[in-house]
C-alpha cells in the first residue's frame, strides 16, 4: 500500500503550499472515491473536490479521506446552505466550495475551521466574500469573462487572495489566465467524468500537473 506523505509546507485550510490545482470529481460514487483520490495525489494533485450532487457524496469525501490522509485535502462543492457546510465538516471534509456568494454559507465555513471558496463574477462579489471571510475566490463560470476580465478585477483586489479560475479552462489557457493574476484552477470534466476509470483519472491528471509545472515552476 502507498504512503501519501506531502513533502510541502502547507496550510491545512487554505492548501497554501500545495499545486494550485482542485480536481472536481462531480458524479463520482463511493465506490470508486479512494482509488480516485489515490490517482490524483499519485500524479501530484492534492486539493480534491466532490460536489455535493453527486451520488451519495458525503460517503464519498469521508472514502477519500480515510484513503489519502493528509496527503490531500478533500472538500465539497456546491455547497449551498449552512446546514450543507456542517454535513461536509462531519463528513471529514477540509474545505467548502460553492458557485455563488453566499455570506451564511462562508460564515458557517470559517465557524467550523474550515477553508472557504466561494464562487463570484463581479467585483461586487469578490469583495463581500473577501469581507465575510472567504480564504480565496473561485471565478465562476471563468470563460465568461476570460482572463482579461480577471486581470480588471485583480488589479483591485488584495494581492494575498488566491483566485482561482473555474469552468471552461483548460491546460492550455493555463498560461494567460496566470498571466491575467490567476493563482490556481479547478479542474472538472477534462480531470473526471462519470465512467472514467482510476486509469483515467491518473492520464489527465498527469497532463494538468505538468501544465501548471510548466507555468508556476
Amino acid at each position: 500500500m502507498t504512503s501519501y506523505v506531502v513533502e510541502q509546507i502547507t496550510d491545512p485550510v487554505t492548501g497554501k503550499g500545495r499545486r494550485r490545482l482542485i480536481a472536481i470529481l462531480r458524479g463520482v460514487k463511493p465506490h470508486e472515491a479512494a482509488d480516485m483520490a489515490r490517482a490524483l495525489v499519485d500524479a501530484g494533485i492534492t486539493m480534491i473536490e466532490v460536489p455535493l450532487n453527486s451520488p451519495e457524496p458525503l460517503k464519498s469525501i469521508a472514502a477519500m479521506k480515510d484513503a489519502v490522509g493528509d496527503a490531500a485535502m478533500i472538500g465539497a462543492g456546491t455547497v449551498l446552505t449552512t446546514k450543507d457546510v456542517a454535513d461536509v465538516k462531519a463528513a471529514k471534509g477540509e474545505f467548502v466550495v460553492s458557485p455563488n456568494c453566499d455570506i451564511d454559507v462562508i460564515a458557517k465555513t470559517k465557524e467550523l475551521g474550515m477553508g472557504s471558496w466561494p464562487g463570484v463574477l463581479t467585483p461586487t462579489e469578490c469583495f463581500a466574500a473577501i469581507k465575510a471571510g472567504a480564504d480565496g475566490l473561485k471565478i465562476f463560470p471563468a470563460s465568461i469573462i476570460g482572463a482579461a476580465g480577471i486581470k480588471a478585477m485583480r488589479a483591485v483586489l488584495p494581492p494575498s487572495t488566491p483566485v482561482y479560475a473555474v469552468g471552461g479552462v483548460g491546460p492550455d489557457d493555463f498560461a494567460i489566465y496566470a498571466k491575467a493574476g490567476c493563482d490556481g484552477f479547478g479542474l472538472g470534466s477534462g480531470i473526471y467524468k462519470p465512467g472514467m476509470t482510476a486509469g483515467d483519472v491518473s492520464k489527465a491528471a498527469i497532463a494538468y500537473v505538468s501544465a501548471h509545472d510548466a507555468v508556476f515552476g
